[in-house]
């Protein structure tokens, strides 16, 4: 095992001025079609979320729909305007079916068939609000012949479901032999199953499926490590040491496994890379830069890189829009909302109640929107409620006439203020007492309020959607504390623990799956020890991390962890 190392330090600072720099030094992107859609009255439209400097003209033609189109799914916004963070709905655009055919034929890519007769099919992911006849239509071929393609004896989909897309012109032969393909597609789930000797190329609906790719294992790795260590001042930054060793506490265990890492470490803190555009897109696998700013100067430096894994800043998110190596490493706040409003929908069950309460005439409360179009999102049915805090004395006959006393009151409290949470917290405890089954639903925020007590999470059963979640009865994580405390004579924070998944994770990817490892990127979930990683690509750019944690606040002050 070799590890070159260059301006390493100890220090004290955290990663807050890195994610101030980036929020100030970040350039909004241009507009960008939204993932979250929602079903209003029988039809599908995104939910976009409005950006500072989006204008009308610019949005419509990201989504190819008329003004006159998005201003009949938006009353008011022809009058009063865009507003910054103002949540819109867009009209889905679904194309005729003779289109479909059409582009189908004409965008059919050559180099993706392996004979002359060879088929080019397209790989679907289902989500929340599409049934068998929406994706049909989409793609311009008959419910029977996906039906047929998939080996499905009926119509029911699960959410994010991978569907093999025919061709138009192989559909009518497929609904024509039924019975064969029925056989033929059970074989080929058969193989995908061992991912180990065969991979399906599991790709965006906008993408072909190719032959499948070779994979040859390395046990020898190049990565560079990226991070403002601050080694030439009188302080150096304490989290991002933290987060150093605990890549070092990885590459010592791959090193143990026969997996030779060389490890070149570079203190950017003084604004300058360290590595030259030859190193940088020669080497397998670059760890950092930590914050968005830098992100998209190293690419401009070095657009040639094999993989780049953005360990830490959320900020840095949006930009793997535009660069199709980069992997965000931590789940965005979106996805922990998702996750929370799937997570009601798999619970729910019939005689329960969904009540969404908001705090009235609040100020921008864009968490709180977030969270409702998560829930609209995932097709569930709810009871609004909102009061002002200064009413809170006063509301919890108001709750109670929104609850049912015979099922589960499933509550979400769409705010990000302290005080309102707090407030509705308690109200929702004191309907405890009065024998109404509560089940209370949040994201990692909620955990943070310091002025909640604890004992009301645990009465009202907390089921929790979050980004990180360090189990310490985990057997795992009690031998990474044993080992960090052995090797550095301190104790591992949250940073260590990150520095250590991400390392651990993706370059093991690597050495298991050799050069084209980002292939299979997503189908490579992976429960690390306070990160849960499931890679999605978006559109035509890089990757983010969906993984999110789940855990449930339980009777004696325990916590399950549910994943």
């Amino acid at each position: 095992m070799k590890i070159f190392i260059r301006y390493v330090s100890m220090a004290a600072i955290a990663l807050a001025a890195a994610f101030n720099a980036a929020a100030q030094e970040y350039v909004a992107p241009p507009v960008k079609i939204s993932e979250q859609k929602v079903k209003i009255d029988g039809k599908v439209y995104y939910s976009h979320i409005v950006e500072e400097r989006q204008t009308v003209y610019s949005i419509c033609k990201a989504y190819n729909v008329s003004q006159e189109e998005l201003f009949a799914a938006n009353p008011g916004l022809e009058q009063n305007g865009l507003k910054k963070n103002a949540i819109i709905n867009i009209p889905v655009v679904t194309p005729q079916k003779e289109e479909v055919k059409e582009k189908v034929r004409d965008e059919k890519p050559k180099e993706v068939q392996t004979s002359e007769n060879a088929d080019v099919q397209k790989i679907h992911t289902v989500r929340w609000y599409e049934g068998l006849s929406d994706i049909a239509a989409k793609y311009g071929v008959s419910v029977e012949a996906i039906k047929a393609a998939n080996g499905l004896k009926d119509s029911k989909l699960k959410n994010r479901q991978k569907l093999v897309i025919p061709t138009a012109e192989h559909a009518e032969t497929l609904v024509a032999d039924i019975a064969p393909a029925e056989e033929d597609r059970s074989e080929v789930e058969e193989e995908d199953m061992d991912i180990e000797s065969a991979f399906d190329d599991r790709t965006d609906s906008t993408e072909t499926v190719a032959a499948p790719v070779e994979y040859m294992s390395k046990n020898k790795i190049k990565a560079i490590a990226l991070l403002p260590l601050k080694a030439s001042g009188n302080t150096s930054s304490r989290s991002n040491m933290d987060f150093y060793s605990g890549i070092l506490m990885a590459v010592r265990e791959l090193g143990k496994s026969g997996i030779n890492v060389e490890l070149d470490v570079h203190d950017i803190s003084n604004g300058s890379f360290g590595a030259t555009k030859h190193e940088l897109e020669n080497c397998d696998v670059v760890i950092g830069p930590v914050n968005a700013a830098d992100i998209a100067k190293l690419y401009s430096l070095a657009p040639g890189i094999k993989a780049l894994i953005s360990p830490l800043d959320p900020k840095a998110e949006p930009l793997v829009q535009r660069y199709g190596t980069m992997i965000h490493a931590p789940a965005p706040r979106m996805a922990q909302y998702e996750d929370m409003a799937q997570w009601i929908r798999e619970d729910l069950k019939k005689g329960d109640r969904v009540l969404v309460i908001s705090e009235k005439e609040a100020r921008a409360n864009d968490e709180g929107k977030l969270m409702k179009a998560a829930i609209d999102s995932a097709g569930i049915a709810y009871t609004s409620f909102s009061y002002s805090i200064l009413d809170g004395r006063n509301v919890q006959e108001p709750i109670k006439s929104r609850m049912t006393a015979e099922g589960t009151n499933r509550v979400v409290v769409a705010s990000e203020s302290e005080a309102f949470v707090n407030d509705v917290v308690r109200n929702i405890n004191l309907t405890i007492l009065d024998e109404y089954d509560v089940v209370l639903y949040g994201a990692a925020k909620i955990r943070t309020f310091e002025t909640i007590e604890i004992e009301n999470f645990h009465n009202a059963n907390l089921h929790s959607s979050l980004t990180y979640y360090i189990d310490y009865e985990d057997d795992a994580v009690k031998d990474f504390i044993m080992k960090y405390r052995a090797l550095f004579k301190t104790e591992p924070t949250q940073f260590a623990f990150q520095g250590y998944d991400v390392a651990r994770h993706f370059l093991g990817l690597c050495a298991k799956y050799g050069d084209n490892w980002m292939s299979i990127l997503e189908n490579t979930g992976s429960d690390m020890l306070q990160s849960h990683f499931e890679a999605e690509r978006t559109g035509f750019g890089g990757f983010s991390n969906s993984g999110i944690r789940r855990i449930e606040y339980k009777d004696g002050y325990s916590i399950k962890v549910i994943r």
